[in-house]
């Protein structure tokens, strides 16, 4: 049984979690987890942005939030990347890190990042090391998700 298929069976129905707790700072630190995850192998190309977005809009998690506000959150992040990615990364780490004293909140937004991460049906290692990095942040531990 593969991190995927465990994760799978531990976190059902993200978008109902996701839901309970719908604010600002659980929209930012779960676009951050998505940027974080997307940004994983230091780069994201013309393509690799194309369908992150896509699913962003599709992502039955984020459609509790405005997509325009998810959009923009993500490609700020991006551009953060973009223009410097030591600060880049320390800004999407700090809007994951609002929700280190909201474990649960904690545990849904990476909870969401794995599930971006395994979307192409392929959670690799760098991705889990961005994740690991993430639960650090929130203090949570990775083993909680498998890794």
């Amino acid at each position: 049984m593969g991190i995927l298929d465990i994760f799978k069976d531990k976190f059902t129905d993200l978008s109902t979690k996701v839901k309970q707790y719908k604010s600002k700072d659980m929209m930012e630190a779960v676009v951050a987890g998505c940027a974080l995850v997307a940004y994983a192998d230091g780069k994201v190309d013309v393509a690799e942005k194309a369908k992150m977005l896509g699913f962003i809009q599709n992502s039955k998690e984020l459609s509790i939030f405005g997509m325009s506000d998810v959009v923009k959150s993500f490609d700020n992040y991006m551009a953060g990347f973009g223009f410097d990615l030591t600060i880049g990364k320390a800004q999407a780490l700090n809007a994951m890190g609002k929700l280190k004293s909201k474990p649960e909140e904690a545990r849904i937004a990476v909870a969401v990042a794995i599930s971006v991460g395994g979307a192409d049906g392929n959670f690799d290692e760098s991705e889990k090391a961005v994740v690991r990095e993430i639960c650090a942040v929130v203090g949570l531990s990775p083993v909680e998700f498998g890794l």
